[in-house]
């Protein structure tokens, strides 16, 4: 097979049935390159009609491929993650010009995607069911796991490729047919992974990709044979899936936005803290649902802390991520650079001192791009908008309380509970931490605890909507369904009718 969108097509379309088609509709939405600030191709946008369609080409392949032996579904995933692992740099380098994260970090993004492929590649364990025999009269009785059909995920810009792959192999793994809406900014690593879905042998029709915009995301939410959805987003959106999707029967695990914190203790290595808040606040441009947008500073560290972020933050080399050496790449589109420096306008005018400004003193080679610096705010507090909001982009507030419960106080009361972190050298304020904070996902000393495979992602509150997390187990559970099954043999059945249940005495 030869890999179109290795080098991206003019227009990037969707994937239907084993191949690449335009759709049926003339709507387009612009791709941008973000370091240079230009438009460099079109992304066409499916109409209601591409979606009835695809969703009935995944229904009729879900039947054969549900029906298909674990391993056999597992060895497809085995081939794809040698794929993935061929072609790293290729969907590395589609991630970067399209979404504008420096190479290594791309790379980084995919390998974390890697890992939940691999996870996937279990899949005859992870749908063993449990056996009771003999429960009585004769009867065996088991649980087995069973999929969906079609499922769907709609992810966001800022993870491409790793987002799709919390949701697509472990639906894949359970014998689901799977249909990706992704980001209409950054689409064409979708498209490289259907061709490499394709070669590992994935029969037609069970992943599809319908490029698109909200018209795509409604008719997904609102088709009947789609029987579950999985979104990654903003808090708005996120509870706009949910209540749709259950309003409409389906199941739904909708992730949204967060405002992470990093609470640093008197006693912590502060040269470490200032290490990790420089690379979870700033790196991919703070692009992150886990980057870290505030530093809680307890005690009288704050203004030592805060020079030696500023002394870093300086230092951070800015430029295309295709560029060698470079720290931190643009942002996606102009718009939501706009949005970003709106926030940072608010903050002065809400009363937060501005230790540094993102919007002025970019290099040169950056004057034509999406690009802001990093920008820190002290002394903020959580009346402001930019402790409130989510902002994803470049901007740090620090935050100074004078206890470690002031801070694990403040940070329970945000509406997001997504990630957190803590600096410490205690082990006593470490569990205490870890015990009492009400956030779904935390680290001591590291900066961004992002689970692994085997485990599970998700925030709490208003950082996510429904009762499962995202891959590992949890999406196992999610993609899904128990079906619970008695059975004896006629030798074992006595003669005539039975009123009661079926008991041993």
């Amino acid at each position: 097979m030869s890999f179109m969108y290795i080098e991206p097509q003019p227009l990037i379309g969707h994937w239907i049935g084993g191949r690449l088609e335009t759709g049926s509709g003339a709507r387009r939405a612009l791709v941008f390159d973000p370091a240079r600030g230009i438009a460099v191709r079109e992304v066409a946008l499916a109409e209601t009609a591409d979606v009835d369609r695809t969703v009935a080409v995944a229904a009729e392949a879900a039947r054969e491929w549900g029906d298909m032996a674990p391993q056999r579904r597992a060895r497809v995933l085995f081939r794809f993650k040698e794929l993935v692992e061929r072609h790293a740099n290729d969907i590395a380098r589609l991630i970067t010009r399209e979404h504008g994260k420096t190479l290594p970090d791309a790379l980084g993004e995919v390998q974390r995607g890697l890992e939940v492929i691999e996870f996937a590649c279990a899949a005859p364990q992870l749908l063993k069911g449990q056996h009771s025999h003999g429960i009585g009269g004769g009867i065996d009785h088991w649980n087995q796991r069973m999929p969906l059909g079609v499922v769907a995920g709609i992810t966001p810009f800022n993870f491409p490729f790793m987002v799709p792959m919390w949701m697509a192999p472990v639906a894949l793994a359970c014998g689901n047919a799977f249909v990706l809406k992704p980001s209409e900014r950054d689409p064409s690593p979708s498209l490289l992974t259907a061709e490499l879905l394709a070669e590992a042998g994935l029969p037609a029709g069970v992943f599809s990709v319908v490029q698109g915009d909200k018209v795509a995301v409604d008719a997904l939410l609102v088709h009947p044979d789609v029987q579950a959805v999985s979104f990654v987003g903003s808090t708005p959106i996120a509870r706009y899936i949910y209540e749709t999707a259950a309003h409409h029967g389906k199941r739904a695990q909708a992730l949204g936005g967060a405002k992470n914190h990093m609470v640093v203790m008197p006693d912590a290595d502060l040269d470490q803290a200032a290490d990790g808040l420089i690379g979870a606040a700033y790196g991919s441009a703070g692009e992150r649902c886990m980057a870290i947008s505030v530093a809680v500073v307890v005690g009288d560290i704050a203004d030592d802390l805060v020079g030696r972020v500023v002394e870093r933050a300086i230092r951070l080399r800015i430029g295309s991520g295709l560029d060698k050496d470079i720290d931190m790449g643009p942002l996606v589109t102009a718009a939501h650079r706009d949005k970003v420096a709106g926030y940072i306008e608010a903050g002065v005018r809400e009363g937060a001192q501005l230790v540094l400004d993102g919007r002025h003193g970019l290099p040169a080679a950056c004057s034509e791009g999406f690009f802001l610096g990093a920008t820190l705010f002290d002394r903020v507090t959580p009346g402001m908008s930019i402790y409130r909001e989510e902002i994803f982009g470049p901007v740090l507030s620090v935050v100074r309380v004078a206890t470690f419960a002031d801070a694990v106080r403040l940070i329970n009361n945000h509406a997001f509970g997504n990630g957190v972190a803590l600096y410490t050298r205690d082990g006593g304020t470490a569990q205490a931490f870890v015990n009492r904070v009400q956030v779904g996902m935390v680290g001591v000393n590291v900066p961004i605890p992002v689970p692994m495979a085997w485990h599970s992602f998700g925030g709490w509150r208003q950082s996510l909507f429904g009762d499962h997390h995202a891959y590992g187990e949890e999406g196992v559970r999610f993609y899904t369904r128990y079906k619970s099954v008695m059975q004896r043999w006629p030798e074992s059945i006595a003669k005539g009718p039975e009123f009661v249940m079926p008991v041993n005495k």
